[in-house]
């Protein structure tokens, strides 16, 4: 079970957190992951982390601006989104992988969260 939140509504160049819990999903080199849909654009990654290791992986596009982390006591993923930007503005959801760690590729995730919105205005 994935349980994303902390979405909303931000100005340009504001912040915002979001969370997923993710019970039951932590194991050894397993990782979750952000993902973002855009009207009418396919889902992208955003950001992963190997639940074990802490290794990270970001899109370009996020690089710098959003930072993902974990709180194994809590098995909570969070991503900080810092100086959002318009085209930031999506549907967020959390996915978790069983070996994959933080890998990119959304064929390797096999739980989805719901997804949470994030609208930055300009």
């Amino acid at each position: 079970q994935l349980q994303a939140s902390g979405g909303g509504l931000v100005q340009a160049g504001g912040s915002l957190r979001l969370s997923c819990a993710a019970s039951g999903r932590t194991s050894s080199n397993s990782g979750m992951g952000w993902f973002r849909q855009a009207p009418g654009k396919e889902r992208v990654f955003v950001a992963a982390i190997n639940w074990s290791s802490g290794r990270t992986n970001y899109a370009d596009s996020v690089k710098g601006r959003f930072t993902i982390s974990r709180d194994n006591a809590k098995n909570t993923v969070y991503l900080q989104m810092n100086s959002l930007k318009p085209e930031d503005t999506a549907v967020y959801y959390c996915a978790a992988n069983p070996r994959f760690g933080a890998s990119w590729r959304s064929n390797d995730y096999d739980a989805w969260g719901q997804g949470t919105q994030v609208t930055v205005s300009s």
